[in-house]
Parts: structure tokens; sequence; C-alpha cells
């Protein structure tokens, strides 16, 4: 017997779609982008503001570079949304307070050797992993790619 799709009424996914948003925890809203964890720990970042689609493009182009390289240390994209400037990214982690100078700028200069400079080396930029104890890198819309 063949399967029936149902589609849901618009009044109940429009429903479900606010309640999807609803159990997201906004962690970041600026000029430049909103940043959102779903409850499954997915991190939604929308680009706004001056140069939103050239960033968009960066961090996506970045991500990609890095997952081919196989850079255990930064975010994995899931899905890049053009028409919303929005990427959906695996999670790092939480943000760290406390972070030397030092090994903030160690932590930059491994990134290198996958063939990116993050042009923006600040610690809020750092995240702590707990699964594996690892310090891991997050925001490359200022990114560069190193052989271009």
């Amino acid at each position: 017997m063949p399967r029936v799709q149902r589609r849901m009424p618009s009044r109940l996914l429009a429903r479900s779609q606010s309640a999807h948003c609803a159990v997201m925890q906004q962690v970041k809203d600026t000029l430049r982008s909103t940043v959102r964890i779903s409850f499954d720990g997915q991190v939604q970042k929308t680009f706004r503001g001056p140069n939103a689609e050239e960033r968009f493009a960066t961090e996506v182009r970045i991500l990609k570079h890095l997952e081919a390289r196989g850079c255990p240390f930064v975010p994995r994209l899931i899905r890049a949304e053009p028409e919303q400037l929005r990427i959906t990214t695996t999670n790092c982690g939480s943000r760290v307070e406390h972070l030397d100078d030092e090994r903030c700028h160690e932590l930059f200069a491994e990134l290198e050797a996958y063939g990116v400079r993050h042009d923006d080396p600040d610690k809020r930029n750092v995240a702590y992993r707990q699964t594996d104890g690892r310090f891991c890198l997050i925001d490359f819309e200022f990114a560069t790619l190193l052989d271009e």
C-alpha cells in the first residue's frame, strides 16, 4: 500500500516553528550577528549589519576548508542558508572567561597549520569543550585562507 504524505496545516506549522524558536537560547545579539543555541546543542548564527553577505560567505568558506583539512578544534558546518544569511554549526562548548595571553596566542597560531589566519584573535572567540578538554576556536567571519 503506498504511503500518503500529509502536510501539516499552516497554522500548526507556524505554531511548531515558533515553538522551535522558543527553545533556542540567545547567547549573542550584536549589530553584526545573533547567535542562538538550540535545545539539541546546535549553534545558529544569523549575520546582519555591514557586509553581512561577505562575512557569511567567508565563515562558510573557512569552516568548509577547516573541515576538509581535518581541524579538530573548530565547529562543523551543518547547514548554510544564504537566503537568511544563517549558518548552523556544532557546538564547541562554553565561552572561556579566563585565558592567559600566551595560551590564547598559541591557540590561534595552531590554526595557521590548517591554512587559516583567524584575524580576530581574542579570547571571546575561544570556547572550551568539556567532552575532550579541548580549547576550540569560533567565529570565522573575518578569517583569511593563507593559501589564497
